[in-house]
C-alpha cells in the first residue's frame, strides 16, 4: 500500500483532517463509518510527534481525581474498558503496584478511597492492599526501608503508534484518503468562509489546492500555527522517558511512586520486552515542536526518581537503551505548576472549520465523535453513527499483529503495507525496534536493508543516505550520551 500522488487526489471532499496523530486518526475512522469522501493530511510521518511519544498508558488519570476532574476520569475510565473490549491486544491491562511508606504520602487509607472510587467509576473491583512481605515478593528491587505495602490496581497501556496506525489504516478506502509528508501550507478563505486547503508535498516540493466543505484542525500543538484568533491557546509541555532493557530495570507489572522531590507521579512498566520509565512534564514554549529532546535537567530528575525507589538498581542515565520526548498540547489554564493544568480538551469553530486543542490519549474516540457532531452542524453528512458500525474498508485492510514484533515479518509487512517513507518511520514507528533494542537496532540494519530495497526499491545510494539519516537522528533524539558517542565514532 503505497503513497497516493498528489496529484492523484480528488479536487474536492467533505472533509480534511490536518493532522496524522492520534485525533486526526480517530477523526479518519469515525468519518469513513459517515460513508463521507474524507483525506487527512500530516505534514510528516503519521504518528511522529506526540502520538508515538506518549506514556503509553491508557488510562483513567488517577491523580486527576486529586485535583476534582471528576468528569475526565469517568469518562476516561469508561473510555478505557471499551478500547480493552473493542481492540484486544492492542490495547491490554495493564497491573500496577503502587508502594506506601511510612511517613509519606500519600498513606494508605488515602490510596484505598481513591482506587474504590476509581474502581466503581470502571465497574471493577479489582483494587486491593498487600503487605510488605508480599509487595517486596511481586517487585524484589523495590526499596524497602519503611515499606508498609502496597496498593495493587489495574490500567492498561497500549503501542501508541500502532494505535494509531491502525485507525488510519482500518479507514482507508474508495473515498477515504490519508497521505504523509503533506504539509498544509494554509487554508483557503473565501467569503468569509474556510473552503479547502493548500498542500505541499515534503518530499518533491509539489503543491496542490483541495476544496472541502470542512476542515477540522486536529494537529496537536501544531494547529496553532493554523488557528485563528478564538482558538484556545495552548501550553505545550514536554514529557520525557527513559526506556531500559529488562534486565537493568527488573519489573513484572507498572510501579507507580511519587518523585521526591515534587511529588509528581512517575512509574515504570514493561513495555515491547523492554521497560519504559517517565515521565516530565514541563513548558515547551520557543522549542522546536518537531524534535523535541530530554533536557539535562529531566535526565537528572528522572535518575533521581529512580534511585529514590530503585535504590539497589544505582542506574544512571547511561544505562538506557534509549529516551524519548514528545509536546503534550495542553489547554493554557494559566496555572503556575505545568502539571495542574487540565488534561480536558477544548473545541472551537468558524464557518467551514472545527479545531480541536487538548484532550488525551485515552479519549481520542470520543473526542473525535463530539467534533463530528459540531462539523455536522454545517455539513450534515458528517453526522456520527454508532460507534459498533465498521468503517468501509476495516475489513479488507491488511494488519499485522499488535503484539511486540521487531523481525522480519513485521518489517516486511509494514514497508510493503504502510505507507513508509524513511527509515525512522519503519524502525521508530511501524515497529518500535528503534526504541527497544540496543543501539538503535543497528543489528537489524542489514535485514532492513535487504526489505526496504526489495519492497520500496530503494538503490544502494538511497540506502545509504536513509541509513546516515536515521543514526544521525537516532544519536541526536534518543540516545544517551555514552551511546551517541559510540554511534558517533
Amino acid at each position: 500500500m503505497k503513497r497516493s500522488a498528489l496529484a492523484d487526489l480528488p479536487a474536492r471532499v467533505d472533509l480534511v483532517i490536518v493532522g496524522g496523530g492520534i485525533s486526526g486518526a480517530g477523526l479518519l475512522q469515525e468519518a469513513a463509518r459517515t460513508g463521507a469522501s474524507v483525506l487527512l493530511v500530516e505534514q510528516g510521518d503519521f504518528a511522529a510527534g506526540t502520538s508515538s511519544g506518549s506514556s503509553k498508558l491508557v488510562h483513567g488519570g488517577l491523580r486527576y481525581l486529586k485535583t476534582g476532574q471528576w468528569r475526565l476520569t469517568l469518562e476516561s475510565v469508561r473510555e478505557r474498558q471499551h478500547l480493552l473490549q473493542d481492540l484486544p491486544g492492542l490495547v491490554v491491562r495493564q497491573p500496577f503496584l503502587m508502594p506506601i511508606y511510612r511517613g509519606a504520602k500519600p498513606g494508605r487509607t488515602t490510596m484505598r478511597v481513591g482506587l474504590w472510587l476509581y474502581d466503581r467509576m470502571g465497574s471493577a473491583s479489582g483494587s486491593r492492599w498487600i503487605e510488605a512481605a508480599e509487595a517486596l515478593r511481586l517487585e524484589p528491587a523495590l526499596r524497602s526501608e519503611n515499606l508498609l505495602g502496597a496498593m495493587l490496581y489495574e490500567d492498561a497501556r497500549t503501542d501508541d503508534a500502532r494505535l494509531t496506525l491502525r485507525c488510519i489504516f482500518d479507514a482507508l478506502g474508495a473515498r477515504v484518503i490519508a497521505r504523509n509528508y503533506t504539509r498544509v501550507e494554509n487554508l483557503l478563505r473565501s467569503g468569509g468562509r474556510v473552503r479547502g486547503v493548500a498542500v505541499r508535498d515534503a518530499l518533491d516540493g509539489s503543491t496542490r489546492e483541495i476544496e472541502a466543505a470542512m476542515v477540522i484542525l486536529a494537529a496537536g500543538a501544531w494547529s496553532q500555527q493554523l488557528a485563528g484568533a478564538d482558538a484556545p491557546r495552548l501550553r505545550p509541555l514536554r514529557g520525557s522517558h527513559f526506556v531500559f532493557a529488562k534486565e537493568k530495570l527488573p519489573v513484572t507489572r507498572a510501579v507507580s511512586w511519587l518523585h521526591p522531590r515534587d511529588g509528581r507521579p512517575i512509574f515504570a512498566y514493561p513495555w515491547e520486552g523492554a521497560t519504559l520509565y517517565g515521565t516530565t512534564d514541563v513548558d515547551h514554549f520557543d522549542a522546536d515542536l518537531s524534535r523535541p529532546r530530554m533536557s539535562a535537567q529531566e535526565s537528572d530528575y528522572l535518575i533521581q526518581g529512580l534511585h529514590h525507589q530503585f535504590p539497589a538498581l544505582r542506574l544512571e542515565a547511561r544505562d538506557a537503551l534509549s529516551r524519548y520526548s514528545a509536546v503534550r498540547p495542553v489547554v493554557a489554564g494559566g496555572k503556575a505548576d505545568p502539571s495542574a493544568e487540565s488534561r480536558e480538551s477544548a473545541t472551537w469553530s468558524e464557518p467551514g472549520l472545527v479545531g480541536l486543542a487538548g484532550g488525551k490519549l485515552t479519549t481520542f474516540r470520543v473526542a473525535a465523535r463530539g467534533l463530528l457532531a459540531k462539523a455536522s452542524k454545517q455539513h450534515p453528512v458528517l453526522a456520527p453513527v454508532e460507534p459498533s458500525a465498521p468503517s468501509a474498508a476495516s475489513a479488507a485492510a491488511p494488519k499485522r499483529p499488535a503484539g511486540p514484533s521487531q523481525g522480519e515479518a513485521a518489517l516486511r509487512h509494514a514497508a510493503r503495507h504502510e505507507h513508509v517513507v524513511n527509515l525512522d518511520d519503519l524502525l521508530l514507528r511501524r515497529t518500535r525496534a528503534g526504541i527497544v533494542m540496543a543501539e538503535g537496532a543497528r543489528s537489524l540494519l542489514p535485514l532492513a536493508k535487504t526489505i526496504c530495497q526489495s519492497e520500496l526499491g530503494w538503490t544502494d545510494a538511497q540506502w545509504t543516505a536513509q541509513e546516515q539519516r536515521y543514526l544521525k537522528l537516532w544519536r541526536e533524539d534518543h540516545a544517551s550520551t555514552a551511546q551517541a558517542l559510540e554511534v558517533a565514532a
